[in-house]
């Protein structure tokens, strides 16, 4: 009976040093290397940051003040728990910068209130605003050609 009580003695000291461990190299990063001016962040989100392809991150006070002084935007609202983000944004990412589009990203897992504020009901979604307004949107997966289509209609 000892025996046992002592294997899982070990066993749960195991979990919670891989455990501490584990939230330790997340808080490193993300006071390394944090485009979210937070002092904390989901563990999906900071999976994401050394990624190339989420290197345009946008404050919500930064989009707001943009948008209220008539200014432009594309802007990619996504999540880094949907799924569909996660094949989206490879695609997009590259495209955009091919094309000379600033794709500003929006995190709404970060910042929830994005969903309420721009009326986001699904993600990814791609908003292009001109003097302040909303004037085209794209929702959900789609393969390239249909995002280079909408890219070159409405963020020229």
């Amino acid at each position: 009976m000892k025996k046992v009580i002592i294997f899982l003695a070990i066993i749960v000291l195991l979990f919670a040093g891989v455990g501490i461990l584990t939230k330790m190299q997340n808080e490193e990063k993300v006071s390394g290397n944090n485009p979210y001016g937070k002092s904390k962040l989901h563990p999906e989100t900071v999976k994401q940051l050394d990624d190339p392809n989420y290197s345009n991150i946008v404050l919500p006070a930064d989009l707001n003040d943009e948008l209220s002084d008539d200014g432009d935007a594309t802007v990619y609202f996504f999540s880094p728990t949907c799924p569909h983000c996660k094949e989206t944004t490879p695609v997009v990412s590259p495209l955009s910068e091919d094309m000379g589009v600033d794709l500003l990203q929006y995190n709404l897992l970060e910042f929830e209130e994005g969903w309420d504020d721009y009326g986001i009901t699904q993600t990814p979604t791609i908003v292009q605003y001109k003097d302040g307004k909303e004037v085209a949107r794209i929702t959900g997966y789609q393969n390239k050609a249909v995002f280079e289509d909408w890219f070159n209609e409405h963020s020229k």
